[in-house]
């Protein structure tokens, strides 16, 4: 696996491949208007409920129980596959010891030449839990 360390202060992904490393650093500092940033403005996260949130406050919001636990997140994209100006991550994370899944998210090249997520879908492949 190769690693990509994205340089500070936070700079946005010019690569499909480095948008987990990337909010993976942004994750581990602690910055939630960091994480936010590596969101379209009309994104949709999709949290372990399965109920999509949509925009940037709900995000966030979606998003604070996580980086609250204030451990570090640890990613390893499995697959990443791009056509034109969207990709396809799969990308299996932990947060050290407290959760972890497989994610599948779509990210988008914006017309500035930096890749967002359009869908975050952490739990995306994770088996379901029978109810």
């Amino acid at each position: 696996m190769t690693t990509t360390t994205i340089p500070a202060p936070f700079s946005l992904p010019t690569r499909a491949e480095d948008v987990p490393a990337a909010f993976a650093e942004r994750f581990n500092s602690g910055d939630a208007d960091a994480v936010r940033a590596l969101y379209e403005e009309r994104a949709a996260f999709v949290p372990e409920s399965g109920d999509a949130v949509h925009g940037s406050a709900e995000i966030a919001a979606a998003n604070a129980p996580f980086l609250a636990v204030g451990l570090p997140i640890a990613v390893r994209p499995r697959h990443v596959h791009v056509a034109g100006d969207v990709a396809l991550l799969v990308v299996d994370w932990e947060i050290e010891g407290v959760v972890r899944s497989t994610a599948t998210d779509v990210a988008r090249r914006g017309a500035d030449g930096f890749w967002r997520y359009v869908i975050d879908s952490p739990f995306g492949a994770a088996p379901v839990a029978p109810r």
